[in-house]
């Protein structure tokens, strides 16, 4: 589905394929990567430990400074450029075209404290082409963040989010079902399945979520959203030669016990389902949304990394760091 809530300046048009190659995946099969809000037994104990071991803890420690970053380095045609911008948000360079993916300067969410200082903003990014969005939850899908970089863009979000951006400045809203695909210049952006839930509140449900395949004509980005771990990723790397990962590996001790997202160990599993070349992670070391120490999933990662061999494949970016492949 397109909207076109905004002029777009100009700029090129989005062509989208919402139905697209989906549905090797039936409806069911759909409906299995959706996970349930109900909390599993012994929520209670553990949000009681959440709040008085991690929560409170980072509410009172000082917030950390900012990286001095003098610029982000400009990628060839022929190479992709990855920014991590903190938590999940990332600025892209594929095939020529400057992308933003779930980028987020909020320095609260709610009582959730962002433990450093953002690094860089959107007024220090190059022109932003095209926004896309893995899903609607407040810490990927936040309103001011995307104010401040609107400027009459597409935005591409799954099924069921455009209302939800429709009064930030972009251009033309995309929205595309799991498997749909759009097409932005030399890019093929295709919605990939992920194993989490789309509701932004309790009563929107039907809001869609997932990862995206981003094509160019000789590299491939791929942006997995959240997810926990699941066949899925199988299906995903079956798809594309995918040249570089981008994989969460926080939040994983989950204070409600539902398994929504992925740690470090399974997040390499699935980077070898994916077959991708590298993997840089995100996810972490920005907001405590889980249990665990706010430095674990990066040292458990590389640790893991280490005896996997995979030292060379795995890049963890600092705040502001750009790597280029």
């Amino acid at each position: 589905m397109i909207h076109d809530p905004a002029p777009d300046n100009g700029g090129p048009a989005l062509l989208s394929r919402p139905g697209g190659v989906r549905l090797p995946f039936s409806r069911g099969q759909k409906d299995e990567n959706h996970v349930g809000l109900l909390p599993t037994e012994g929520w209670r104990k553990r949000n009681l430990q959440f709040i008085g071991g991690i929560l409170i803890p980072t509410i009172l420690a000082p917030r950390k400074p900012k990286r001095v970053i003098d610029e982000v380095p400009l990628a060839e045609v022929d190479q992709i450029g990855v920014t991590w911008l903190g938590h999940a948000g990332f600025f892209g360079q594929v095939a020529g075209v400057n992308l933003i993916i779930d980028p987020n300067w909020a320095l609260w969410h709610g009582p959730v404290k962002r433990v450093r200082h953002p690094s860089l903003w959107a007024s220090d990014l190059p022109p932003i082409d095209l926004v896309m969005i893995t899903h609607a939850h407040f810490d990927h899908l936040h309103l001011p963040s995307l104010r401040r970089i609107a400027r009459g863009q597409p935005i591409i979000v799954p099924q069921g989010v455009g209302s939800v951006v429709k009064r930030c400045g972009f251009g033309q809203i995309v929205e595309l079902d799991t498997w749909g695909q759009a097409q932005f210049k030399d890019l093929k952006i295709t919605l990939t399945p992920a194993r989490h839930w789309g509701a932004r509140m309790i009563h929107d449900t039907h809001r869609g979520f997932g990862g995206f395949l981003i094509e160019g004509p000789e590299r491939t980005l791929f942006h997995c959203g959240d997810s926990s771990m699941f066949e899925g990723f199988q299906e995903i790397g079956q798809r594309a030669r995918i040249d570089v990962a981008l994989m969460p590996i926080g939040a994983y001790d989950a204070p409600s016990g539902r398994p929504v997202h992925m740690n470090p160990e399974e997040a390499l599993d699935a980077f070898a389902m994916l077959g991708a070349e590298y993997i840089i992670p995100m996810h972490h070391d920005t907001f405590p949304l889980g249990s665990e120490p706010i430095h674990e999933p990066a040292e458990r990662l590389a640790y893991e990394a280490a005896q996997r061999h995979l030292e060379d494949r795995v890049r963890i970016l600092h705040e502001g760091e750009t790597a280029l492949f």
